[in-house]
């Protein structure tokens, strides 16, 4: 964990003293950086996206399933769904859920966790938009890098047709920015936590981690995977809120501030809440 939390305290502080604009950071990680880590390694040679279908399925329902809970919890609590639900459901498998994966289990973990990542990913592009957005056209996800590296890193693992080396070359390079500029930008985000909306806050950064171990325990006891992948499942479902969430909130106005103090205090949260959960997954 300390990897990790080191470079948010960086970018926490960095952001506390300057002030940094990083709108072109976050876009350029979204459109180049995140997108190549995604082809690399799904276009690697020793990838086969075959061996992973089964921890697919079980992402994409602890994903549907954190969206039932909490469907059911804005009903119970009187909360607007759209400005529930897309968080509970779409965690930071990028920012959180890659470092994580690969400092707790190692290297050959990282096809796991990009193969989670890219489940919840397609979904918040596709089914997330659509849930803020009703009147979007399907088919404009597509236009998407994210979502077009996926595609053809899909393409490249079931074909065997892979780029030359000089070209592969370059793109594992362009990815590796990807994972410690979503870690600092995580940090610099967390200066902008409204103290006002701390109960609200407080709320779904308890509430994601509930819902998500409400689906993924039975999955763990019933789904038969192969190690480490359903550590790896339990820890994608105790992931805090994706701070894409608090984008989208903003892009479609949907009650920004409420899903910023979500996503923060849920990030907060996830200081006590992953160790606590490693411990249990690597402990002896």
């Amino acid at each position: 964990m300390v990897p990790v939390y080191g470079i948010v305290l960086v970018g926490f502080l960095y952001a506390r003293r300057h002030g940094p604009d990083l709108a072109t950071a976050n876009r350029l990680n979204l459109d180049v950086f995140t997108p190549a880590l995604i082809f690399d390694v799904l276009a690697a040679h020793d990838f086969q996206l075959t061996a992973y279908l089964d921890l697919a399925g079980a992402g994409l329902i602890v994903v549907l399933g954190s969206g039932v809970i909490a469907l059911g919890a804005s009903r119970l609590l009187g909360i607007a769904p759209r400005t529930l639900v897309p968080p509970m459901m779409f965690v930071n498998s990028g920012n959180m859920g890659l470092p994580l994966a690969v400092l707790a289990f190692g290297e050959g973990a990282l096809g796991a966790a990009v193969v989670l990542f890219m489940v919840e990913n397609l979904l918040h592009f596709t089914l997330g938009v659509r849930l803020l957005d009703r009147h979007g056209h399907p088919l404009a996800v597509l236009r998407l890098p994210m979502v077009q590296a996926c595609l053809l890193g899909i393409a490249a693992s079931l074909s065997g047709l892979r780029p030359p080396i000089a070209i592969a070359t370059g793109v594992h390079l362009l990815g590796q920015v990807a994972i410690p500029l979503m870690l600092f930008a995580l940090g610099a985000r967390l200066t902008d936590a409204d103290r006002g909306q701390w109960r609200f806050g407080l709320l779904g950064a308890l509430l994601r981690p509930v819902s998500g171990l409400l689906v993924a325990l039975p999955l763990w006891w019933l789904w038969s995977l192969p190690e480490p992948q359903p550590s790896l499942l339990l820890l994608f479902a105790l992931l805090p809120p994706a701070v894409l969430n608090y984008i989208f909130a903003e892009r479609y106005d949907q009650a920004p501030a409420s899903v910023a103090a979500i996503v923060i205090w849920g990030n907060l949260a996830s200081l006590l809440i992953l160790p606590l959960a490693l411990l249990l997954l690597l402990g002896p």
